[in-house]
């Protein structure tokens, strides 16, 4: 049952069976119904997520209720509201699934408790910030300069296989663009 989200654990850190126990003691699963939110803008996210079967997304919905993916998160993946959960404050963005998703999860508190318990876990949740940091500012990079051809083929390359299980608008979302100029873009490949 957890043999993605241990293997997940070993890319950054090696736990012993004590600490591989403890952690899993804290460790929360929930099974999330397509479409449900896990997180809505404006409430507290109390809750760091892994993706151990399904699809989530990170969004945010504008004033004229247009959804704007700032995320996709497949299996193997971590996703929470980095702000509002380590302030602790009102998120900006929401947490839905794509899919019918099973997700582990810790609440902020059992987080915290954790890493005093085992640290290592501290460090790879730093190296999982590191790194999330770093695709953050590719993605603001390629938004600026790549056309919407080379976002597309930059977001089939991050997210392969993607394309067959979400939505056309979903993936239009993400891109910054309509789902027609997408079908378009799409036609050209082929």
């Amino acid at each position: 049952m957890y043999q993605r989200l241990l293997a997940n654990f070993a890319m950054h850190i090696s736990m012993d069976q004590p600490e591989t126990d403890l952690v899993l003691a804290k460790l929360q699963t929930r099974q999330v119904k397509k479409n449900a939110y896990l997180l809505r803008e404006g409430d507290i996210c109390r809750q760091i997520y892994f993706v151990n079967e399904g699809c989530l997304r990170l969004f945010h919905t504008d004033s004229k209720s247009e959804d704007h993916n700032v995320l996709f998160c497949p299996e193997n993946w971590w996703i929470n509201d980095m702000a509002s959960f380590s302030g602790q404050q009102p998120a900006f963005y929401n947490i839905g699934a794509l899919e019918d998703s099973e997700v582990f999860f810790f609440s902020y508190d059992e987080l915290e408790a954790l890493y005093l318990t085992v640290p290592k876990l501290e460090r790879f949740f730093r190296i999982l910030i590191q790194n999330g940091f770093y695709m953050y500012q590719r993605r603001v990079t390629a938004n600026l300069s790549l056309t919407a051809e080379e976002q597309y083929a930059r977001f089939s390359r991050q997210y392969p296989g993607l394309e067959q299980r979400i939505t056309q608008k979903q993936i239009a979302a993400y891109l910054g663009i309509t789902p027609a100029f997408l079908s378009m873009i799409r036609g050209r490949k082929s």
